[in-house]
């Protein structure tokens, strides 16, 4: 819930700015819109937002204050516009995750909650080692979940980026609705400059359709019980089609294949056999019959292909990247290896 501490320093805050524009107008500089950026108050799409939220049962005139409190940050727009995803080659990607330590802290983060990801892996079937390695991937196991609050993050991108605005206003509608259902403290919640949260690093919407208690009870806290973080990870993967024991991803060996081939997607959509006859075949038997995405990465000393199954398109679910899919797997099975040999 907001504070009234915290409602009074944002209060004191626009005071501030307002005295600073009557200031520069006396000075005789004109950057009143620049010191009141971050007032989403007035706008159109912020009433917007919380009449939305009043629909699902947010009181108005909390769902104000919090919008009140927003404030614009620069440093995100900045951010989201440099994903390493689109900015780094594959080989420069991979070596962000694939490192010594956070293999090393992703077998001693198994250990620690050994219990809940075996729990989680039988209720869900995803194995514990996908698990372990997501979060290892998103926050580092939990160790760098972001600094910005989720409500400025929100605000910023939902007002003042564009290009993305339908998709962070519709976040920011969840947002105050999460906050409202489940009682947290608004403006404390922090998390990435998108405005992910937790562990697991959930948008608003994915924790109100998946996150879980591990215990089965209350608001899952995703932000300070690992359990529970663990929970909502396994639940998103079987919830979005992981089928157990079957295989992610398989090597592929290529013979001159068309460019074209690799532009269509990250759903599997070909047969093996179809892309055999295209000039990209497993290296492993795979059912000639069963769907498949051709995927192709670069690597220092050329480009190496595969073949991904229904399952690595489960993981670029949490997110829409092969790279991020290909990086969650390698660390997921090195960790997996580095545990049977300790």
């Amino acid at each position: 819930m907001i504070t009234t501490n915290r409602l009074q320093q944002s209060r004191f805050a626009r005071g501030c700015r307002v005295c600073c524009c009557i200031l520069l107008l006396f000075t005789g500089l004109s950057l009143c819109n620049v010191a009141l950026a971050g007032e989403y108050s007035d706008r159109e799409a912020a009433q917007q937002v919380i009449a939305a939220a009043q629909e699902a049962g947010v009181d108005p005139g909390w769902a104000q204050q919090l919008i009140d409190a927003a404030e614009r940050q620069q440093s995100i727009l900045d951010a989201i516009s440099r994903p390493a995803e689109k900015t780094k080659a594959w080989y420069e990607y991979r070596k962000i995750f694939l490192t010594d330590r956070r293999i090393s802290e992703g077998v001693s983060f198994w250990s620690d909650h050994a219990g809940s990801l075996q729990s989680v892996a039988v209720r869900t079937g995803v194995p514990a080692e996908l698990v372990v390695a997501i979060i290892g991937v998103e926050t580092y196991y939990g160790r760098i979940t972001g600094s910005y609050r989720v409500i400025d993050a929100l605000a910023t991108l939902a007002f003042d980026y564009p290009r993305r605005s339908p998709f962070f206003t519709g976040e920011l509608e969840q947002f105050l609705v999460l906050a409202w259902e489940s009682g947290k403290d608004a403006l404390a919640l922090k998390g990435s400059y998108a405005g992910a949260m937790g562990y697991g690093q959930f948008m608003p919407s994915s924790y109100r359709a998946y996150a879980r208690s591990y215990e089965g009870d209350g608001a899952p806290d995703i932000w300070d019980n690992p359990a529970d973080a663990i929970a909502s990870v396994g639940n998103y993967l079987e919830a979005h089609g992981w089928r157990s024991g079957e295989q992610v991803v398989i090597d592929g060996v290529a013979d001159d294949p068309d460019p074209a081939m690799f532009e269509g997607g990250l759903k599997p959509k070909k047969t093996v056999a179809a892309l055999a006859l295209e000039g990209l075949e497993p290296t492993d038997p795979l059912d000639p019959a069963g769907l498949a995405t051709p995927l192709r990465l670069e690597e220092e000393d050329g480009v190496r292909y595969w073949l991904g199954l229904q399952n690595f398109y489960v993981i670029t679910r949490y997110n829409h990247s092969a790279m991020y899919a290909m990086a969650v797997w390698e660390l997921s099975q090195a960790i997996a290896v580095a545990r049977e040999g300790s």
